[in-house]
């Protein structure tokens, strides 16, 4: 088993910036990788970005490209979120998300364990 804890939510204003973290603790050798989903108000859990452990790769939803990047710990159990350019539209809770194995890096069921979430509201 595996268990993530995420920080780092807040508010701010559009145009900022935000960093999130999520550690991973447990049966963590096991990751595949690790990454964020994001829900807002009224609207589906959406995929954000996920990093694969094996060779530090890392992949976007467009809509956060070039704004949003992700990074990770030498010790594999941490990623990072960093969150630039923020705007109105990317208020939502953040859910950090880890998985076991290759495939579908948007899919949602494909990720084994979550995180609570935490937080992000970005005001105009």
């Amino acid at each position: 088993q595996v268990q993530l804890v995420e920080s780092g939510g807040g508010s701010v204003q559009t145009g900022g910036s935000l960093r999130l973290s999520c550690t991973a603790s447990g049966q963590t050798n096991s990751l595949y990788g690790m990454g964020w989903f994001r829900q807002a108000p009224g609207q589906e859990r959406e995929w954000v970005t996920t990093l694969i452990w094996s060779d530090g790769t890392s992949y976007y939803e467009d809509s956060v490209k070039g704004r949003f990047s992700i990074s990770g710990d030498n010790a594999k159990t941490t990623v990072f979120l960093e969150m630039s350019s923020l705007k109105p539209e990317d208020t939502a809770k953040y859910y950090c998300a880890a998985r076991i194995y290759s495939g579908g890096l948007w899919v949602e069921k494909e990720y084994a364990y979550w995180g609570q979430g935490t937080l992000v509201t970005v005001s105009s």
